[in-house]
């Protein structure tokens, strides 16, 4: 891992040296098309692209630009995960899952998901992947640092080949060590991406190729006669190596590769503005292959119960590919509009039968759905207007979904949304069907479709105040929970109706270079069976400031964060699933995070510093992850993003 991580690193820099040695004497016909400058610009100009040219492309064709300004966002964002991870709750080592401490029940997908879904946080997924139009070539080096004996990367490159071509290579790279025993994680994120526009632009396509592979050592979290040594904060347990875990023997692995293409073509394009009429076909193609394992080399019978082996090796695969054709009419009048119809096959299963208990448990679920859906969308006096909806039409799974959404803009500053979502899908493919080596951890299910309804408004004014509200009803929620009887988890189906309010409030107030952000959530769920448990409050403030320094060379930022949520009953993981699990027997959280940050940027570079959980030592020892695994200790960590624009 280390040697392709040096690898990439130095490729991206020796191609960023290349081209800034041979940068043109006069504006190229890219950079022209591009728009980067006319024929007659000086050589000077022609070096210097607005940074409103280097376009991010996102899966549905938003547009936005790279954006290199040092922000309070931009610090939330500089994680493993890299992106604002407000209510989730990370594990001690980097790499590892994250308990969630508030559920979105907005769903628009007919599929059941794969299941291993503790595993899935730094999947990516098609909607993580971004597209790009660059002048030059752009390069992006992120680098932080890690838990003992190793480090964190992301390398990018993005190149225009042509005003028509555009394609990026980037690798996201770990290894770290951790605190605790048998804790090591490994991952790696391939990604490449390329899109095209013909000349005459009525030919459009986009696609991608991943790669992923996501490794965890599992030790089960500390033995329960040692959760008292690590709660009294003894001095001779602070070194975390000498606590105990459940064992020593384990690790798990998700992997994954996609091939993506999305491509249009326009039948009848748009003249100019006025234009009244546009047609054009669309194609997504997907394939996906997927596969989950979990391997220990002991049986470990008091944590997961009797076994067929002395050694587990369990191993689930899907196989999913997907088609959908398109057609796309749009009109000043009606709007646009999209119909669509999709095919799914899917093949999830195992490669054995298992006989337990005088019942046969298959090993494949496999077949083909077809579905039929359409989009909507329409500006109109200040409101817009967007539909969706989907129907699985003829397959072995049932499902629906219907979106909409009304965005009023008063203003610049004002705008207000309501959005309402209906859904049943089927659960995960592994609630219905799953197969261990572990004999409690075999199960063929039949189970009803999960159906969600959501109604969520929002009001945002400026920074001053960004308020959503959603209300939901969930009702045959499908949860893991520890069977009574043979004291295993698996899966449930809940008979009742449950009743999740969540209201966020998000606002920063400013006073000259000194600013307080704020992001509270409130939650409040009516569930008489107690299946779905999230913390009544969750709330994030930074106390910051920020300001130019050296005649404005440096920009800085630097302030303190202060992480909370209340006690509840806080879900238990369970790593042969790869799954957390309901659990009602004791109340964790109420313990405060504190982190004091130093950032910088200087020109296209932004350093970070940061002094996390400071507070661990004199606030208690009491603070979780999920049961059995503690929260990290305190330590400092820096790391970087650098830019080259050439």
């Amino acid at each position: 891992m280390k040697n392709i991580i040096l690898a990439i690193t130095l490729t991206l820099s020796t191609l960023n040296i290349l081209c800034a040695q041979n940068n043109p004497k006069k504006p190229s016909r890219l950079s022209r098309e591009l728009g980067m400058a006319k024929p007659n610009d000086s050589v000077d100009k022609a070096k210097l692209p607005k940074i409103q040219q280097y376009l991010i492309i996102t899966y549905k064709n938003d547009t936005t630009y790279v954006d290199t300004t040092l922000t309070i966002q931009k610090e939330y964002k500089f994680n493993y995960l890299r992106k604002d991870n407000f209510g989730l709750m990370p594990f001690s080592n980097l790499g590892q899952t994250y308990n969630s401490l508030t559920y979105n029940f907005q769903n628009t997908s007919l599929m059941p998901s794969f299941g291993a879904r503790a595993r899935h946080f730094n999947y990516m997924e098609i909607e993580d992947i971004n597209y790009y139009r660059v002048p030059t070539p752009l390069t992006e080096l992120y680098f932080k640092t890690a838990f003992e004996q190793g480090q964190q990367t992301d390398a990018f490159i993005t190149i225009n080949t042509s005003p028509q071509f555009n394609f990026s290579i980037a690798y996201k790279g770990l290894r770290s060590l951790g605190k605790y025993q048998h804790i090591l994680t490994s991952s790696g994120n391939f990604r490449f991406t390329s899109n095209y526009q013909s000349k005459n632009k009525r030919y459009v396509a986009k696609g991608h190729i991943v790669t992923q592979d996501l490794l965890n050592q599992e030790n089960g979290g500390l033995r329960d006669d040692y959760i008292a040594n690590f709660e009294s904060g003894d001095p001779e347990f602070l070194d975390r190596s000498i606590l105990e875990v459940n064992f020593e023997n384990a690790e798990s692995i998700l992997r994954g590769k996609r091939f993506y293409l999305d491509h249009t073509y326009k039948i009848i394009r748009e003249k100019d503005s006025l234009s009244k009429n546009k047609l054009s076909i669309g194609h997504i193609l997907s394939f996906e292959d997927k596969n989950f394992e979990f391997n220990q080399t002991g049986v470990d019978t008091t944590y997961f119960g009797s076994a067929f082996k002395s050694s587990i090796k369990d191993r689930s695969t899907l196989e999913n590919f997907y088609n959908q054709l398109q057609l796309n009419y749009s009109n000043n009048i009606l709007g646009d509009l999209q119909f669509n119809v999709s095919n799914n096959n899917y093949n999830y299963g195992y490669d054995k039968l298992v006989l337990l208990d005088g019942k046969t448990i298959t090993n494949r679920l496999k077949g083909g759905i077809f579905s039929a859906g359409g989009k909507y969308h329409k500006q109109y006096k200040g409101f817009d207007l967007n539909g969706e909806l989907g129907l699985n039409i003829a397959g072995d799974f049932d499902g629906n979904y219907l979106k909409a959404v009304a965005t009023f803009k008063l203003n610049d500053d004002i705008a207000a949304s309501a959005s309402l979502n209906h859904s049943s899908k089927a659960p995960n493919y592994n609630t219905l069907l799953y197969q261990s080596l572990y004999k409690k951890y075999n199960w063929q299910n039949g189970l009803n479709n999960v159906k969600t309804q959501q109604l969520a408004f929002q009001l945002k004014y400026k920074s001053l105040a960004n308020i959503t509200v959603d209300f939901n009803t969930i009702n045959d929620y499908v949860y893991f929970k520890k069977d009574e009887t043979t004291l295993q988890v698996r899966p449930f189906q809940n008979s009742g109706t449950i009743t999740y309010l969540r209201a966020k409030l998000e606002n920063e107030i400013k006073l000259g270079k000194f600013a307080l952000n704020n992001t509270v959530l409130y939650q409040n769920v009516q569930d008489d069976n107690g299946v779905l448990n999230v913390p009544q409050l969750t709330t994030r403030n930074t106390f910051y400031f920020s300001s130019h320094l050296f005649k404005k060379a440096m920009f800085l930022q630097t302030g303190v964060t202060l992480n909370y949520f209340t006690k509840y009953y806080m879900n238990a993981y369970n790593p042969v699933l790869a799954e957390f699990y309901v659990q009602n027997a004791k109340e964790y959280g109420n313990f405060p995070r504190l982190d004091f940050f130093i950032n910088a940027k200087i020109r296209q570079t932004r350093l970070y510093l940061k002094a996390e959980h400071f507070n661990s030592s004199f606030t208690g020892y009491n603070y979780y992850s999920a049961p059995n695994y503690p929260y990290r200790d305190f330590i400092v960590r820096f790391g970087v993003v650098w830019n080259f624009f050439l």
